[in-house]
């Protein structure tokens, strides 16, 4: 990974005091980060976050009076979320929050820092895909591409593409009648297709604007496929829709 441009400003709240002490160890030992505070319940850091957005929030799930899920559901516009809790039966709700990561405690510092190197390629991304564009936008740019699938070269048409799905080490490049599986990551797909066509909805899906049918609870119809679309994007996404 490429040395990062910044830091994240990471808040961290746990009732768990060792639980602090060990992810401020961690926020320390990483260059990449830094603790900018720490609450030992919600209600607290709730204020807080809104008045001092931050860039990371690592967020005990168990917590009395207001758990993390409950606090994320109260956040109009959560930063990255980082969730820990010492049960992995919270697992599939967490994610209908599209949180980063999920560490189960007592937390290593090498699962730690997995998160965290997440965390920090969503923010970046995020980061590139909401800053001022003209190549991707310009009017000379090619109306397709070509992606390699297996040993061979497939050209891909823009505007036939829906939608593109990240799924492991791959991404599933979807069209109203076929779907092309790539080995890829996320970031080259953006880089390759035009930014004045597609956005990014979600850490695992791209879409394309001429495609979207529907927008409702945040989630996007394309094809009768919904499509989450993360905090961390739901503001471009709507910017995007409402010029396009």
């Amino acid at each position: 990974m490429p040395a990062p441009t910044s830091s994240l400003r990471c808040l961290v709240v746990d009732d768990d005091p060792l639980s602090v002490q060990i992810v401020t160890n961690c926020i320390a030992n990483t260059p990449f980060l830094t603790a900018v505070g720490t609450y030992d319940n919600a209600l607290a850091a709730s204020e807080q976050l809104r008045a001092q957005p931050v860039d990371l929030l690592f967020l005990d799930v168990e917590m009395p009076l207001m758990s993390g899920l409950d606090l994320l559901s109260t956040l109009q516009n959560p930063p990255l979320v980082i969730l820990i809790t010492s049960s992995k039966e919270y697992a599939v709700e967490a994610f209908e929050y599209d949180v980063v990561d999920y560490l189960v405690k007592p937390i290593s510092y090498a699962r730690f820092l997995k998160a965290a190197q997440k965390a920090l390629e969503l923010f970046e991304d995020a980061t590139e895909s909401t800053a001022p564009s003209t190549a991707n936008a310009a009017s000379t740019d090619p109306d397709f591409t070509f992606v390699k699938v297996d040993t061979k070269l497939v050209k891909v048409l823009f505007n036939d593409v829906c939608y593109v799905e990240a799924l492991g080490d791959y991404v599933h490049i979807v069209m109203p009648h076929s779907k092309l599986i790539v080995y890829s990551t996320m970031k080259a797909v953006e880089e390759k297709f035009p930014g004045a066509m597609f956005v990014r909805a979600h850490r695992s899906f791209i879409v394309n604007l001429k495609r979207v049918q529907a927008i409702e609870d945040n989630t996007i119809t394309i094809d009768n496929k919904q499509i989450p679309i993360g905090q961390t994007y739901l503001r471009e996404v709507l910017q995007r829709l409402n010029k396009f």
